[in-house]
């Protein structure tokens, strides 16, 4: 399996599924087949950003490791044990500073953030390229911070807007790719991994279901979060 599809086996596994096969036809559709009649097919969910030299080079390239950087910074700012806990929404553009350089502005900004009289739900620009929204959490987490989204700006526009555009193409190339063998299992499903939002806020969800519905032959279009895969979404 590659990563992608581990991560969907992942997710599939959270549902409480226990027979799940890898690819139970060999190299054709499905790349999993779930209790010998749920056909799924996996796929990534991504653009891409062109850099100076005019290569492609795909968002989540930058914005996976930015946020394992940012989790990992996270977990070492504020008391042990939290007094309070919060989510942290990360806004970031090209050209990011280098992590060695971003990570003491994040912190800088977190721990003044915290020395504050009365914390209270803001928005911080750390840098001109990175943005931080802090809003409550409903409970007391094991750290102060909590990484809420990374949302990379660089993503053609607004996120919800490109999520439904690519979604459209997605969808069109995987009934496309599915077609011929469609007739052997009655219930398909298609697994995408996100790196266009990394998981939609609940509210985000709302919104998104305000955008024209997605004509589609699939039984179920579910957006998993590839850095937590059991936080899913199922599209209409």
């Amino acid at each position: 399996m590659n990563q992608d599809e581990i991560l969907a086996k992942q997710y599939l596994n959270s549902l409480g599924y226990k027979n799940v096969v890898h690819e139970p036809d060999g190299k054709v559709p499905p790349d999993f087949l779930i209790n010998g009649s749920i056909a799924v097919e996996v796929r990534r969910l991504n653009q891409n950003h062109v850099i100076k030299s005019g290569k492609k080079q795909g968002l989540e390239e930058v914005s996976i490791p930015i946020w394992q950087g940012i989790e990992k910074l996270l977990d070492t700012i504020g008391p042990t044990p939290p007094q309070e806990s919060w989510f942290v929404r990360f806004k970031i553009s090209r050209p990011l500073q280098p992590w060695g350089k971003l990570a003491p502005e994040i912190r800088r900004s977190l721990e003044e953030f915290l020395r504050e009289p009365e914390c209270l739900p803001r928005k911080i620009q750390v840098t001109p390229t990175m943005q931080i929204d802090l809003k409550r959490a409903g409970q007391l987490l094991p750290s102060t911070f909590r990484v809420g989204s990374v949302i990379d700006l660089d993503a053609g526009g607004f996120v919800l807007s490109e999520l439904h555009r690519n979604l459209a193409i997605v969808i069109t190339e995987k009934e496309e790719k599915i077609a011929p063998y469609r007739q052997k299992y009655k219930v398909w499903w298609l697994v995408l991994l996100d790196y266009i939002s990394h998981g939609l806020s609940d509210e985000e969800k709302e919104e998104f279901r305000t955008f024209p519905l997605l004509n589609h032959r699939w039984d179920k279009v579910i957006l998993t979060n590839p850095t937590e895969p059991s936080n899913a979404y199922e599209v209409s």
